[in-house]
């Protein structure tokens, strides 16, 4: 079934009456504590349904799938323009690339020729899938309701180009946006993502701190990956059956990570012992998600060491709840929550800041706090 079709189908059956979309969905599925968004169980079940059975497809095909996937946030999103930009980086032994990355600068229109915070976007999908075209609805929704600028840089992907291609081409990124500015008449300069790009916004921000050079006022993580190689917890409670599989997200290490490459150090923190150097940041999980117990290790380990952390649980979402959005009421909501969290995060941390305003506030930061 083509994607606008079943985008049209799955719209129709999440307005349905509850007792129907629990005889669709099937028996309540309750886990860790945590009871599955009936909405999301109904579309994981219905779009395994319309998926072809057998082997997954190409990596090729998986690409165009998962831009042809993403769905639009209209109801949210007016008045944002965009346009397109490049991104000049410096070429050298580890690029072969001809000096520039795309990128598409998102703009509400209230903002149009003044001051405002500025978010550089790294989308999703395993350092091997993803792109501008399906990070666009998620970007679209941050500028409107954060009120902000957001610049979705479109990074090399694995396995044509592996670890540290992506991480590179983010700090390129970062950098060269913080050098710029006032280019970009950007105030506060935060940086994001989800999932993959989660960690490289994670990363990159780390990466000029511990270098002695400008970093990013606050980052936004949403599921991020944070710890290559690991296993049990999360990882294995959630490997099969909410969408997300923990044999996806080895396959996707796989690719990413050269063979003989210690799997941890590219793609964690967590062994980190400069910490204390990372902006304040945003991180939310998902409770049916794979990776949800590294991401919320990575909040006890940022709190730790007295970085001001706003940190989210969704217990009824899974992994790339984001993409859900434009369907699912809880997934939507959690969207808003990272909006708002971004648009006090450039608020609390840019450069007209109040110093005696805190970001890690109680009843706003607690870890198992969520929307769904």
């Amino acid at each position: 079934m083509k994607f606008p079709i079943l985008r049209r189908v799955l719209r129709g059956l999440v307005g349905l009456p509850r007792p129907f979309k629990r005889a669709i969905a099937g028996r309540r599925v309750e886990l860790d504590g945590q009871v599955l968004d009936l909405d999301v169980q109904m579309i994981i079940k219905l779009i395994s349904l319309a998926a072809n059975p057998g082997e997954d497809p190409p990596l090729s095909d998986q690409r165009r799938l998962t831009d042809e996937a993403a769905t639009g946030l209209a109801e949210i999103t007016r008045g944002v323009v965009s346009r397109s930009v490049t991104i000049p980086v410096p070429t050298g032994p580890s690029r072969d690339a001809p000096g520039t990355l795309d990128a598409r600068l998102y703009e509400p229109v209230d903002v149009a020729g003044a001051t405002a915070g500025l978010l550089v976007f790294f989308h999703g999908g395993g350092f091997a899938l993803g792109s501008i075209v399906s990070g666009d609805p998620l970007c679209r929704a941050l500028a409107q309701q954060a009120g902000a600028r957001v610049l979705s840089v479109e990074y090399r992907l694995a396995p044509e180009h592996p670890f540290p291609a992506g991480l590179a081409d983010a700090v390129a990124a970062l950098r060269y946006v913080l050098a710029h500015r006032t280019e970009f008449r950007a105030g506060a300069v935060a940086v994001g993502g989800d999932s993959a790009g989660a960690n490289l916004a994670l990363t990159a921000a780390h990466q000029l701190a511990r270098r002695g050079e400008t970093s990013a006022e606050f980052v936004l993580a949403l599921y991020p990956v944070t710890d290559a190689g690991r296993q049990g917890g999360s990882r294995e409670l959630f490997s099969v059956g909410f969408g997300l599989r923990t044999q996806d997200v080895e396959w996707f290490e796989g690719l990413y990570l050269p063979e003989g490459l210690d799997p941890i150090r590219p793609t964690a923190l967590l062994e980190a012992d400069d910490l204390a150097l990372m902006p304040p940041s945003y991180v939310a999980t998902a409770g049916f998600d794979p990776l949800r117990d590294e991401g919320e290790e990575l909040v006890t380990a940022l709190r730790a060491v007295g970085v001001p952390v706003v940190a989210r649980r969704f217990p009824g979402l899974v992994h790339g709840y984001a993409g859900f959005a434009g369907l699912i009421p809880a997934a939507r909501d959690a969207v808003l929550d990272a909006a708002s969290a971004l648009r006090a995060g450039i608020a609390l941390t840019g450069p007209h800041a109040s110093s005696g305003m805190a970001l890690d506030t109680p009843g706003v930061a607690d870890r198992g706090a969520g929307i769904s």
